[in-house]
């Protein structure tokens, strides 16, 4: 136990610590004068997640890949079930009560496939039909599920991961191409499928003015706080935008224009500089990893980090389709922050047993 603490990463360890201390603060603020119960769940999550964070670091890999199938199996039945018995929630049908905790299967499916096409692309190549097809179904298989939900941002969240675990392992890059070639035509009949509020979303992205007290309203006022904050910002728990009440969602998907307006542009760079080092030090742990498995499976979880910190800063600043992705370890959320938790300290495990050089041997797969 001891050896497996020394063998942490240290500069995880610091980010991972500075975001908690970070997130607090700013969802303290978030919901300041408002409901506290909030706060004390988040407080919770944080312990329940850090408890889960220290177990998974003792896990060793191998064990991992036996269980690749049976938590993406898992987490494929747990969205099977959201249309059939799943609450709503803001128009959407995306959580699964469990009595304690209302989870939502897509989050634990992000990191499943993740863990599942690693698995499956430890010993083979993607350039082959079959060893293409097959994590090709297992990737649309669950993305088709979580865009009926609907959830747009996820899906996209899914599929980028994926497209950066197929690079990772060695897709062809003819085919690559004969993908982006084709993409206008993806997104032509993408169009006609969507949800009317997925293509207003669009369209107010590309002017927001054009309904300002309507679909336009999350982007102005965010813009709004995230401009007033300056290069200082207005104090803590001094936001007028916050504390108004004109930022909708506040704490979860739209936190950051609450940092940006309350710690302004230096506590912005420091959040910036905080995921910064946190995803290079990931995609350095994978450069170094001990095992393709290893290496394919630090990556995919490194991308998906990358992207939510893109996607949630980009939809809120204005310069991105608001398409509901919560900033990592800072938004409100018990499911996000759990999986996040623990798809952190997968990348752990891989740090730690790079560094004792633990022999990787593929676990057999049922369709080996």
């Amino acid at each position: 136990m001891i050896s497996v603490i020394r063998r942490m990463d240290k500069t995880l360890i610091v980010c991972l610590l500075s975001l908690l201390t970070l997130s607090l603060f700013v969802l303290y603020s978030a919901i300041h004068e408002g409901d506290i119960a909030v706060f004390q769940k988040q407080v919770i999550f944080w312990c329940l997640g850090l408890v889960g964070f220290l177990t998974i670091c003792f896990v060793p890999l191998r064990l991992m890949g036996l269980l690749a199938w049976p938590v993406y199996l898992v987490a494929l039945l747990g969205l099977a079930l959201v249309p059939l018995i799943g609450d709503v929630h803001m128009g959407a049908r995306r959580w699964l009560d469990l009595g304690v905790i209302a989870f939502q299967p897509s989050e634990m499916m992000k990191w499943a496939l993740m863990l599942m096409l690693a698995h499956w692309f430890a010993s083979r190549e993607p350039n082959t039909w079959p060893n293409f097809l097959i994590p090709l179904v297992m990737t649309m298989l669950p993305a088709a599920l979580i865009v009926i939900q609907p959830d747009l941002g996820t899906t996209l969240v899914l599929l980028f991961a994926s497209v950066a675990m197929l690079i990772a392992s060695g897709f062809a890059w003819r085919w690559m191409l004969g993908a982006v070639a084709s993409s206008p035509i993806i997104l032509y009949i993408s169009w006609h499928y969507m949800h009317a509020y997925q293509k207003q979303r669009i369209l107010t992205f590309l002017n927001p003015q054009n309904d300002p007290l309507g679909a336009g309203y999350h982007v102005i006022q965010s813009s709004i706080a995230i401009g007033s904050g300056g290069f200082w910002g207005k104090g803590y728990l001094e936001g007028t935008q916050g504390r108004l009440h004109f930022l909708p969602e506040q704490h979860t998907d739209f936190i950051f224009a609450v940092l940006a307006e309350e710690g302004g542009l230096i506590t912005v760079t420091l959040l910036l500089a905080l995921y910064g080092i946190l995803i290079s030090r990931m995609l350095t742990i994978a450069a170094h990893a001990h095992s393709r498995f290893a290496a394919l499976l630090a990556t995919g979880i490194a991308s998906i980090f990358m992207l939510y910190v893109f996607v949630n800063i980009g939809m809120v600043s204005g310069i991105l389709p608001v398409v509901g992705v919560p900033l990592p370890f800072i938004s409100y959320g018990g499911s996000a922050l759990l999986t996040m938790l623990g798809a952190l300290a997968i990348v752990m495990r891989v740090a730690i047993e790079s560094k004792e050089r633990i022999p990787w041997q593929r676990p057999s797969s049922p369709l080996s």
